[in-house]
């Protein structure tokens, strides 16, 4: 074994009792993570290239992936942390490729049971087809990404699908604020649009609606099924170019119960237990904290223990 993988090896060993004494703390059995990716890996280094571009959806900021391991060693990373469940968040970036996708993921979540099974959609002919599909195969969180998949989430060939997945009750971690750079379809009103038409529909907006927070908080006050992930919100990475607003503060902590621990694992610039820390350091109290990293999701999720 090399030094350098010697020591990678002890920074993560340090780093995982520091996130297990987090929630050790907290008198919790663990983590729930509703926002981490796994797809194919071909698909993923494809993501990983781009980051190192710095393509124009990173907003041109240098983004380093810290976890930049193979499928396995990331899903043992998880649990030595202590994550209990987390997802395999993948989307399509164009038409045909989201029912490909389902079935790698249907595959990921026989080998892989702490994983919640995880699908995606598209705004194309047969979606709803594949919907129902993937939620007969046991699917129990969607991921849909207005940014990169450039759409609309109010399409009409969308429809069918937003309804069926409102009636299943299944939760939809949605991409639809407009950072780390806007896209065509970004920001609250397309979305206020689906849950106008559908408003059971569990949409949880990733990124706290970075950077349009305020305007993604009141749609959680309207729709009391609208959850919030806590992605990369707070981090000292992302208070550079989209800060959490502090009069903003009070609404996040009286929607306690409808905000869920997120954190792009393995695609973060920085280690996975920054985004505790600053969780914590909002000062929002340790009742906000253990229902916002385990227990809402596991609620949610209807996890067993």
């Amino acid at each position: 074994m090399t030094e350098p993988t010697q020591r990678a090896e002890a920074d993560e060993a340090a780093e995982a009792a520091e996130v297990r004494r987090f929630w050790e703390r907290l008198g919790l059995p663990g983590l729930v993570d509703v926002h981490t990716h796994f797809m194919p890996e071909r698909v993923l280094h494809k993501v990983w290239e781009y980051f190192d571009a710095l393509g124009p959806l990173t907003g041109g900021v240098e983004w380093p992936i810290t976890y930049r391991r193979e499928e396995a060693e990331r899903a043992a990373l998880l649990r030595e942390f202590g994550v209990r469940a987390f997802t395999a968040m993948l989307y399509p970036h164009k038409a045909g490729m989201a029912q490909w996708l389902n079935s790698w993921a249907v595959d990921f979540a026989r080998r892989t049971p702490d994983c919640l099974h995880t699908a995606t959609l598209f705004p194309e002919p047969g979606v709803e087809a594949y919907v129902r599909e993937a939620v007969e195969a046991g699917a129990r969180v969607f991921k849909a990404h207005v940014q990169v998949g450039a759409y609309d989430p109010g399409d009409q060939l969308l429809d069918s699908a937003w309804g069926l997945l409102a009636e299943a009750g299944i939760p939809v971690v949605i991409h639809c604020g407009s950072g780390p750079a806007p896209g065509k379809h970004t920001g609250p009103e397309p979305v206020a649009r689906v849950l106008a038409r559908h408003p059971r529909l569990r949409l949880v907006v990733a990124h706290l609606g970075m950077p349009e927070y305020g305007d993604f908080l009141a749609l959680a006050e309207r729709y009391s099924e609208v959850r919030l992930d806590t992605t990369m919100a707070f981090t000292d990475f992302s208070e550079r170019f989209a800060p959490f607003p502090h009069e903003e503060l009070a609404r996040l902590a009286d929607l306690g119960d409808r905000v869920l621990l997120g954190t792009d694992f393995p695609n973060i610039p920085y280690p996975y237990v920054h985004q505790l820390h600053v969780l914590e350091r909002l000062g929002l109290g340790d009742d906000w904290l253990r229902a916002v990293c385990h227990d809402n999701g596991a609620r949610l999720f209807t996890l067993a223990g």
